[in-house]
This record gives structure tokens, C-alpha cells and sequence, in this order.
């Protein structure tokens, strides 16, 4: 029987890297989609072993049923890897109210709630593991994308609260990754020069990502741990997002 884990925001970019680099180690994969079901289907059909799933997780409600709905028939749900995120710019100034409560909702909310009901639901004989994915901007902190950050730092401070009473079996984990693919309104240009600033002065694979969460489904590491997967882009103090030091030339 396969170990099952189930990837938020699965279909695309990271979220399919971590799909793909499971089902290769022989798990159960479970893509977990909201408009994005072609893609889903299509990624889902090249896994060995692999269902979809749907929910538009800015409702924290619809990501609990979802996770009672697996629970009820995945016998060894051993991993629940909360990868979904908005990414929107707002500024630091100026909150907008409705990007960040959209932010709030699908890269805080949602997952807390989700890894709740995992947690009382779940069945696994080899223990579960929730891995939270944050952002490495949390330890190199830059005053854009500010609802975004905000958020972020809420799903991170409440992953380390569940930590506290979670251990042994059960394990909660942080996973910060740092520039990895193009995002916001990049081009891949932008990115490829954008990305090479962190200390090794390499852009950092999605697979590196997909690779670190593997490791921490099967490994020893204690709850509570965070991995930086950014090529130490965390050890920097970089006065603003990548996309906009690239771009004023800083």
C-alpha cells in the first residue's frame, strides 16, 4: 500500500515539481487543483498513482471538507503539503483590504485549518507530517508584497504554534523556498538575472524544493524544523524584492 500525500496548488509550477518527485518515490499523489483541472488531469495522468481534487481554498471551509473527504478514504495518509499561495502585490503604505484578506485566507487561513483537520482525521501508520510552504523573505525581509508577506508570516507563526503539540508521530514542518521561477509580472529574463541574487550566486531548481519535501515526509527530522531551500538568499539583507533590485539596476 502507498503512502498518499496530498499538494495544494499541485497542478503547476512548484506545486507539480513536488507531485511529480513524490509519485516517483513511490507515494500516492494527490493533486489538489481549483480552476486549474486540465492540468490537473494531465499531470495526474503521468503519475503511476495519482488522483485529482478540487477546492477553492480562499474558503477555508470548502479546504476542511476536502481534507475530511480524503480522510475518510485514503488508509495511510501519511503527508499534507499546504504548497497553494496568492501572490499580489500590495504596498507597504497602502494596504489593500481585498488582497489582504484574499492573501490571508488562501496562504494562512485555509492551511491552518486544513492541518487541523488532517491532524484529527488522518490515518497513517507512519505517522503524518504537515509542511507548511512559507518563504525565505521572512528571514531577509523587504518592505513589498506586503498582504502577501503579512500572510506568510501568519502561516509560519502558526505552523510553529501546532508544532508545539505535535511531535513524535506527528510532525509539522516549514519549508521556505527563495526566488525560484518567475513570478508576479517577471519576465523569464527578468528572472534568470533577478534569481542569482543570493550568496551562491545560482539560480535554485524547483526540484531542490520537491527534493526537501520529500525529505521531510520520510525523514528524522524533529517537528518544528524549517529548511531554506534559496541558495542562502536568507543570510542576505536585501533592501528589496529581487524583481525590483533587478530591475532598478541595485
Amino acid at each position: 500500500m502507498r503512502p498518499a500525500v496530498l499538494v495544494t496548488g499541485g497542478a503547476k509550477r512548484i506545486g507539480a515539481q513536488i507531485c511529480r518527485r513524490f509519485a516517483a518515490a513511490g507515494w500516492h499523489v494527490v493533486v489538489h487543483y481549483n480552476g486549474s483541472a486540465e492540468a490537473a488531469q494531465q499531470l495526474a495522468r503521468s503519475l503511476p498513482c495519482a488522483e485529482i481534487a478540487q477546492a477553492d481554498l480562499s474558503d477555508p471551509q470548502a479546504g476542511a471538507a476536502l481534507v475530511r473527504d480524503l480522510a475518510a478514504k485514503l488508509p495511510d495518509w501519511r503527508c499534507l503539503i499546504a504548497n497553494a499561495a496568492t501572490f499580489a502585490q500590495d504596498d507597504v503604505t497602502a494596504l489593500d483590504p481585498a488582497t489582504n484578506h484574499m492573501a490571508m485566507q488562501i496562504n494562512a487561513v485555509t492551511p491552518a485549518l486544513m492541518a487541523q483537520t488532517y491532524l484529527g482525521h488522518a490515518k497513517s501508520a507512519g505517522g503524518r507530517r504537515v509542511i507548511q510552504i512559507t518563504d525565505m523573505k521572512l528571514a531577509n525581509m523587504n518592505p513589498d508584497f506586503f498582504s502577501y508577506t503579512m500572510s506568510k508570516a501568519a502561516a509560519d507563526v502558526a505552523a510553529q504554534m501546532m508544532a508545539m503539540v505535535h511531535s513524535g508521530a506527528d510532525r509539522i514542518y516549514r519549508l521556505a523556498p527563495g526566488a525560484i521561477l518567475a513570478s508576479h509580472d517577471q519576465t523569464e529574463d527578468e528572472a534568470d538575472r533577478s534569481h542569482l541574487r543570493n550568496l551562491l550566486g545560482r539560480r535554485t531548481d524547483p526540484g531542490e524544493i520537491a527534493d526537501a519535501a520529500l525529505f521531510l515526509a520520510e525523514g528524522p527530522l524533529a517537528s518544528g524544523e524549517t529548511l531554506y531551500i534559496d541558495s542562502g538568499q536568507h543570510l542576505l539583507n536585501q533592501p528589496r524584492d529581487v524583481i525590483y533590485l533587478e530591475r532598478e539596476g541595485a
